[in-house]
């Protein structure tokens, strides 16, 4: 059974850790520091087999020097020169093994160009989204279009509805005070928001989520309800799901 624990860094990223139950070996899931990472191996008396990288923003790659001088790991990312100790590529329909199980690379830009997500089906199944896919939420759009988020995000809600969502941020909170805005008649949003700050306040992750969850709650996923139509209509153009994303993900910057 593979596990996967967060570990905190930076000011709001999980570096998310990856174990199978009966082994030693880990992988973890864009190390933007290494301290941390470290500090959590030395502790579990546990070894870094595997690196993920998803895309090559400083807070997702800044301690895999460090993590390589250290460990020797496995490098696995996208093909991005910029990305330095990447030793195994990938892109869109690639399959790698990792701690016995196999993950599909999806692309999925529009936060960066070179952004990669990974994706293992089974029980459970689990999905490392980067800055793709937020709970209630999705990136900035820093290097891609609208389009092509769009486009990624309506691959990642094609997958299965149970599947766990590992977002690299702890955005939760805003992006859910946003969607309340964005789509005001959904009580889902309102109840999730409730959950999300009894958490909050305890110091507790709000991740993951799941695909189902997000369909229910993420305005970016709900372009073509009239609930979400009709509150981006106050701020722009919303005749049809390209522009009203567009519009969305242009209000949200000035929310």
């Amino acid at each position: 059974m593979m596990s996967v624990t967060p570990i905190p860094a930076l000011s709001d990223n999980y570096i998310w850790l990856l174990r199978q139950d009966t082994s030693q070996s880990v992988c973890v899931v864009d190390p933007g520091e290494a301290a941390p990472v470290i500090e959590f191996l030395e502790r579990e008396s546990l070894t870094l087999d595997t690196i993920l990288i998803t895309h090559h923003h400083h807070d997702h790659t800044g301690g895999l020097t460090e993590l390589i001088k250290r460990f020797s790991p496995r490098v696995i990312g996208p093909s991005n020169p910029t990305i330095e100790g990447i030793d195994e590529q990938v892109g869109h329909g690639d399959e790698v093994r990792i701690m016995g199980r196999l993950f599909e690379v999806m692309a999925t830009p529009g936060h960066t160009l070179d952004h990669v997500s990974y994706f293992t089906p089974g029980i459970p199944a689990l999905l490392f989204c980067g800055d793709t896919l937020f709970c209630g939420g999705c990136g900035r759009l820093f290097e891609g279009s609208p389009e092509q988020m769009l486009a990624s995000l309506q691959t990642l809600a094609e997958l299965p509805e149970d599947t766990l969502v590992f977002a690299a941020h702890e955005y939760t909170q805003a992006n859910l005070t946003f969607a309340r805005a964005a789509d005001p008649d959904n009580e889902d949003v309102k109840y999730a928001l409730q959950e999300c700050e009894k958490a909050r306040a305890l110091d507790r992750p709000t991740l993951p989520s799941t695909i189902g969850r997000e369909l229910k709650i993420n305005p970016y996923l709900r372009v073509s309800t009239d609930s979400v139509r009709q509150a981006v209509g106050t701020h722009g153009v919303n005749d049809d799901d390209l522009a009203t994303f567009t519009t969305l993900r242009e209000w949200k910057n000035r929310f």
